[in-house]
């Protein structure tokens, strides 16, 4: 370049940004923050203001969320110190587990407390499966459609489920033990549901008072029928054969509807999952009969 040339001169530009939105994660990120916090202080402060003896009973709570009560030795002795947490009340993809630990062994019990606990936790784990139940009903495309006709309760016998007839919409073939096929479907279902808890079941089969017009055939023979029909769908839908405790046919003598005895709610099926008192007495009754037997 020449003397006499003029210099190009150098331009710098400086772009200066103004201030704007700038998203919101940062307040998502500072909440979760602020909250980890707030619970770390709570925690310090619960551990400060507490005995050692409430710090148990606290954590027995949240390791067995149940309805049990009961306080451990320490409060370290319910967390398994290594061994992991304990499986939930209800495993939707297994069977139903109401068998928490106590704080006191079983051979340092009472047999009246021991009796006590077990009664407990038989009916707690009812309770659980009438709640899988009533889910299962409000969630499956197969017990969805008929959820009028399936009525659940808890008896002194155990938790009883009723499929009942509805007009128009009979469980079964007229006269017939021979299952419809939803009603077949209803009834695998439920087995693969009560399969997940060890108690045994009882069925009964009930008609209406409408006398048949079979020769020596009569409602009697046919709610056994029906039971046993009932029985068959439910093993075929995964539940164990060893877990039928009783079947009876009980005609029309126990009508759902007593001002009505003709009203097709009578016609039913009465499943009920018996509870251990219901359970033992079956059996008692079983092994009166065997003594019976031998009896010279």
């Amino acid at each position: 370049m020449s003397i006499g040339e003029s210099k190009q001169p150098i331009v710098i530009k400086r772009i200066v940004k103004k201030g704007g939105h700038h998203g919101g994660a940062w307040k998502i990120a500072f909440a979760d923050f602020a909250t980890a916090m707030m619970a770390f202080f709570l925690l310090l402060w619960i551990m400060s203001s507490t005995t050692e003896s409430e710090r148990a009973a606290i954590s027995e709570y949240f390791q067995n969320p149940s309805a049990f009560s009961g306080s451990s030795v320490s409060p370290s002795q319910n967390m398994g110190e290594g061994t992991g947490s304990k499986p939930a009340i209800i495993e939707f993809e297994g069977a139903i587990d109401m068998a928490p630990e106590t704080a006191t062994p079983p051979e340092r019990l009472s047999q009246e407390q021991l009796d006590a606990l077990i009664q407990a936790q038989d009916e707690a784990r009812l309770q659980a499966l009438e709640q899988r139940l009533e889910q299962a009903i409000e969630q499956s495309e197969t017990l969805a459609p008929y959820k009028d006709q399936l009525l659940i309760d808890i008896t002194s016998d155990g938790l009883r489920i009723q499929i009942v007839d509805k007009e128009n919409r009979s469980m079964f073939d007229i006269g017939s033990a021979r299952l419809k096929p939803y009603t077949e479907a209803i009834l695998k279902e439920l087995g693969s549901i009560i399969n997940q808890v060890p108690n045994r079941i009882s069925l009964t089969g009930h008609t209406d008072a409408r006398p048949l017009q079979g020769f020596n055939y009569s409602n009697w023979e046919l709610s056994t029928e029906r039971a046993n029909a009932a029985r068959r769908a439910l093993i075929a839908g995964g539940m164990e054969t060893d877990k039928i405790g009783r079947i009876v046919g009980l005609s029309s003598t126990a009508p759902y509807d007593s001002r009505d005895p003709n009203n097709p709610v009578n016609r039913r099926i009465s499943l009920i999952v018996m509870n251990q008192q219901t359970d033992e007495a079956i059996h008692e009754e079983t092994t009166s009969l065997e003594a019976l037997k031998t009896k010279p």
